[in-house]
């Protein structure tokens, strides 16, 4: 049989940012992170949990792992 497993992992990594309000804050982290220069590899594991997808019903359980 065919299974479908799907991985999740929550990961953290803290950045200092000078800004002048924390709005402004939240748009230089967004634009440093989709530019590439804030990476969260290595970052700091959180939370991880794995699910299958059986093929007979479908049914999808998550677990921690």
């Amino acid at each position: 049989m065919k299974y479908t497993i799907t991985i999740e992992e929550t990961c953290t990594k803290d950045f200092d940012i000078e800004a002048e309000s924390a709005e402004e804050a939240c748009e230089i982290a967004e634009q440093n992170y989709k530019s590439g220069e804030f990476v969260l590899d290595p970052g700091e594991r959180q939370f991880k949990q794995i699910a299958i997808a059986t093929p007979s019903d479908g049914t999808t359980e998550w677990r921690e792992f």
